[in-house]
């Protein structure tokens, strides 16, 4: 319910960056292995003739510039990045008088044709990749042609570099990609299952009205004659039941026809199979707001304080909306409970004229989030959505968790049945 922890400190660093901090380490690395470090009689590595004459170090300064800019291009234009990066590798390897472009110098380019494969389209990862081994290949190629010695050894092992890289690249991308397919599939699951747990909860409105319609109507039946007064009250209690039910019904049955014709096949394959536990219990009252005093006193009886306020002229309310602005706060509690890491909530009802307010509020600091794998928010934000309300929740400004849902109420049946005689 709360909002997201931040990623390790390492991910926040750009892969801009990465690529320029691996071609200053290998640029360093160059430079190390051409000095006699302490404990040394001599140099790993042969110092080149220009290495340190001005020729060099305009070569140096150059490849250092191409190589900064492409890491710096690097989000904006991945290829024309790596193409600066790879005349980067050129340039400084020009510059050490060896027969094949070094590791350490192909460093930054490895690291490049990971972010590329890994971040971008398969085609372009596929291009990078046959770039930089185009690269190793002309020059080796232009050396031949010159007569001048090649490492072969040396360049393979740097081709076989830049395709491991791009294997990691690409296999995180795979995984990327899967992750956010199972979690499309998650949601889509979480709001049909949603769905499903409404249209259960409406089945025992209707079971519970169509309950009291049949006792008022066999009570009028049996006082019909002998006391008219009381049977008039029966049936027009039935007359305002019936038309309260049915007002809901519409409602609902119009934001579910919105839906897609698989999730609803998938709902009613799902309906089926939740036939048998339904029927069990049909008659049973649906809860409401009436229940929320007792929700509250369990809540706080199971180590967290709920303090509830009420706001407005307290009156009756649709049975469909008075379901839903339970559930709301009942899954709001219940994330408070599990998440918020605090002792305390507050739950406000407000009553206005044309809707109903409902809003949650703690001051916690647990972790969770928007998308967490209860999938409590996209409940509660598709049960807001059927009966064409407003919901809103997130992190408060001064601390905790916010959870608002808005919800029109509709003119009482009694009210239109009474406006439209007055009409005739």
């Amino acid at each position: 319910m709360h909002a997201m922890p931040l990623p390790p400190r390492l991910k926040l660093v750009p892969p801009a960056a990465w690529v320029a901090l691996a071609w200053c380490a290998s640029t360093a690395f160059t430079f190390l292995a051409r000095i006699r470090l302490p404990g040394e009689m001599t140099a790993n590595v042969r110092v080149a003739a220009q290495f340190y004459r001005w020729d060099g170090l305009l070569i140096l300064s150059v490849a250092c510039a191409l190589a900064l800019l492409g890491s710096m291009w690097l989000h904006r234009r991945p290829l024309r990045a790596l193409t600066l990066l790879l005349a980067a590798a050129a340039f400084l390897t020009t510059n050490l008088a060896v027969g094949a472009i070094q590791l350490a110098q192909f460093l930054a380019v490895d690291l490049a044709l990971y972010f590329i494969a890994a971040g971008r389209p398969r085609r372009t990862g596929v291009t990078a990749l046959s770039m930089a081994l185009a690269v190793l290949l002309v020059w080796e190629t232009v050396r031949l042609l010159r007569g001048w010695g090649i490492g072969t050894l040396e360049e393979l092992t740097v081709a076989l570099t830049a395709v491991v890289a791009w294997l990691l690249g690409d296999a995180s991308h795979r995984t990327r990609e899967y992750g956010e397919k199972l979690r499309a599939q998650a949601a889509t699951q979480a709001v049909t299952d949603e769905r499903l747990r409404i249209a259960r909860e409406m089945h025992d409105m209707v079971a519970h009205s169509i309950g009291i319609i049949a006792l008022q109507a066999g009570a009028a039946a049996r006082v019909v004659h002998t006391q008219p007064d009381a049977a008039r009250e029966a049936m027009t209690a039935v007359e305002t039941t019936g038309r309260e039910t049915l007002s809901g019904l519409r409602r609902m049955l119009v934001a579910l026809r919105q839906a897609d014709q698989d999730r609803e096949q998938d709902r009613d394959r799902d309906q089926d199979r939740a036939a048998a536990s339904v029927e069990a219990d049909r008659l049973r009252p649906a809860e409401g707001l009436a229940d929320l005093d007792r929700l509250a006193a369990a809540t706080t009886a199971a180590g967290v304080q709920v303090d509830v306020h009420w706001k407005g002229a307290r009156r009756q309310l649709p049975p469909d909306i008075d379901l839903s602005v339970f559930r709301i706060v009942q899954e709001s509690v219940t994330n408070v409970v599990r998440h918020a890491e605090t002792t305390a909530c507050r739950v406000t009802v407000d009553y206005l004229e044309e809707c109903v307010t409902v809003e949650v509020t703690d001051d916690g600091r647990g972790r969770g989030g928007t998308t967490d794998t209860g999938f409590g928010l996209v409940g509660m934000r598709e049960r807001v959505a059927l009966l064409h309300g407003e919901f809103t929740a997130g992190p408060r400004p001064e601390g905790g968790f916010r959870v608002t849902a808005r919800l029109p109420v509709p003119v009482p049946a009694t009210v239109t049945a009474t406006s439209a005689t007055v009409a005739v």
